[in-house]
């Protein structure tokens, strides 16, 4: 449990640099508002769906493919996202029910998930998380799109308006389009890959740097009761609700602990990119992702615990 306490920590820590980075960045003077727009922007249209779309390009989708694994995700997925739902209708301001949903049930799976999951059972984990991750990115984000569009201040909320948006989002066009190539096993030339490869390693430090050039104390504390209610749900009942519900299943091993795995996963950092893009409380996206971000290594490991306690893993 210590190695897997460092392990988690070790995936956290570089996230948290650049998170810290960019408050300080802010705090000097070295990026604006105007640059964390442009930057958002950046990110979401053109380095995360290249990142997305080399991440599926390498894996193999034929290898440890399991349908049951896939279609309980889906349904899981859908059971928290509709769980979520309904909670912020009940108890979250209308304007901030997008965020918080989003929030809620969508994890940072295609790095924490996965890395943790390659840790705990080596090449099969690889194989297994990698299948999963191609559908994560599909359910995500298009369940994100349905949900900040409804509430959004700027976007169409009727069905046929969200069916184009859900169509046109950057991220899940980089997923689609690199679907056929993992599938067919379609090569691309090697000077393109790595020209890919130097575009998207921008995402993920830019992405966190525009988080932490979002955050300040006053956001914190207005964002305060929404963000640790939205994390709660996130790192502590969906995770344990949809792992439960997989033992009862039948689930067990490697499936079992991947998608605890999966399920308990801090909040993705293209939920604040994706708030941003539609207007929303980007604030409270990014005290989100921070909270179940410094909540995971405490989470993961006692869930794990719990499930290696229990001989189910």
């Amino acid at each position: 449990m210590l190695a897997l306490l460092l392990q988690t920590f070790g995936i956290t820590a570089p996230v948290f640099s650049m998170l810290f980075l960019g408050v300080l960045l802010r705090r000097i003077g070295s990026i604006d508002p105007p640059f964390i727009n442009t930057a958002s922007a950046l990110v979401f249209n053109a380095t995360m769906p290249v990142m997305l779309f080399l991440g599926i390009y390498h894996s193999d989708l034929h290898r440890a493919a399991s349908p049951a694994v896939m279609l309980y995700f889906c349904l899981a997925t859908l059971g928290g996202f509709l769980v979520a739902w309904g909670w912020a209708i009940w108890r979250v301001p209308r304007e901030d029910r997008g965020v918080y949903v989003q929030g809620a049930f969508r994890g940072n799976n295609g790095i924490v998930g996965l890395a943790l999951a390659t840790s705990l059972y080596g090449e099969h984990g690889l194989a297994l998380g990698s299948v999963l991750a191609a559908l994560v990115i599909l359910c995500y984000n298009t369940l994100a799109t349905v949900v900040l569009a409804i509430y959004s201040p700027v976007l169409k909320s009727d069905p046929l308006s969200i069916a184009r948006q859900v169509l046109v989002n950057p991220l899940i066009l980089g997923v689609l389009a690199a679907l056929p190539f993992a599938w067919w096993g379609i090569h691309l030339p090697a000077w393109l890959l790595t020209s890919g490869e130097y575009f998207a390693r921008m995402t993920l430090p830019l992405a966190l740097i525009c988080i932490g050039g979002t955050l300040s104390l006053p956001v914190l504390r207005s964002s305060g009761p929404l963000a640790l209610s939205a994390s709660l749900m996130k790192m502590v009942w969906l995770p344990a609700l949809c792992t439960s519900v997989a033992w009862l299943c039948g689930f067990r091993g490697a499936e079992l602990g991947v998608l605890f795995l999966y399920f308990a996963s801090p909040t993705a950092a293209a939920s604040f990119v994706m708030a941003r893009a539609a207007q929303a409380n980007a604030e409270l996206a990014a005290a989100i992702v921070v909270v179940t971000t410094l909540a995971a290594a405490l989470t993961t490991n006692l869930g794990l615990f719990i499930l290696q306690w229990g001989g189910w893993i």
